[in-house]
Order: structure tokens, then C-alpha cells, then sequence
């Protein structure tokens, strides 16, 4: 089965930096299937708010941000490593949630929503303050 690994979440001061990191495992299926084969995502959630998308990124590279955290975040990928990751800048109180690693098999890219993807990680705090 496919498993995700998130890390890289912590305390931070307001205009800090953070790097989140998501490590994929497993063992491919009979359609051949590798990390390389996932569109992946973060999405975050807040207490009591709605898990939100934040960034995704397709199996071609290709990348999708929230407007909130446009030119502050950057998500990349390393298929050498089955790692993707996303950089975080300029961070504000508001950018405080729990922030989830997925991957999809189908995901559409300029509207991906949480149902579009199979697998998804445990989860890593952000907390950003003032």
C-alpha cells in the first residue's frame, strides 16, 4: 500500500520560513504505478475551518496555488527521492493549520478538491506567530 510521511512542520515567528516535506512509500500495483505516476498535494486545516487546498502539483510538474498564499509558496517535487515538498515563505498567523500531504492517481490540477485523491499522509502542525 501507499503510505505518506509528513514533516517539517514546527513554530515560527511571523515573515519566517518553513520547508514541509511529504516522503512516499510502497509497492506499485499491477499497473505499474510509482511515485512519479501521483499528482500530489497540501491541503491544510484550521480547527473548526474546512481542509483547503494549498498547492498541487502534477506528474508533468505543472502547479496550482491557492490564491492566499500565492508568491509565498512554492511546492516542488524530487522523484529521485519520492519526496515532495513545499516551501513556505513570508508566513502569517493565518497560514496556522494542520498541513497534509496527498497524491491521486486523477487529480485535476485547476480545481483539485480532497476527493480527488487516494492516499494522504498524518499530518504536520504550522503554527505561525505574531
Amino acid at each position: 500500500q501507499v503510505q505518506l510521511v509528513e514533516s517539517g512542520g514546527g513554530l515560527v515567528q511571523a515573515g519566517g520560513s518553513l520547508r514541509l516535506s511529504c516522503t512516499y512509500s510502497g509497492r506499485t500495483f499491477s499497473t505499474g504505478r510509482t511515485f512519479s505516476s501521483y499528482a500530489m498535494g497540501w491541503f491544510r486545516q484550521a480547527p473548526g475551518k474546512e481542509r483547503e487546498l494549498v498547492a498541487a502539483i502534477t506528474s508533468g510538474g505543472s502547479t496550482n496555488y491557492a490564491d492566499s498564499v500565492k508568491g509565498r509558496f512554492s511546492i516542488s517535487r524530487d522523484s529521485a527521492k519520492n519526496t515532495v515538498y513545499m516551501q513556505m515563505n513570508s508566513l502569517k498567523p493565518e497560514d496556522t493549520a494542520v498541513y497534509y500531504c496527498a497524491a491521486g492517481r486523477y487529480v485535476n490540477v485547476y480545481a483539485p478538491s480532497p476527493g480527488q485523491y487516494d492516499y494522504w499522509g498524518q499530518g504536520t502542525q504550522v503554527t505561525v506567530s505574531s
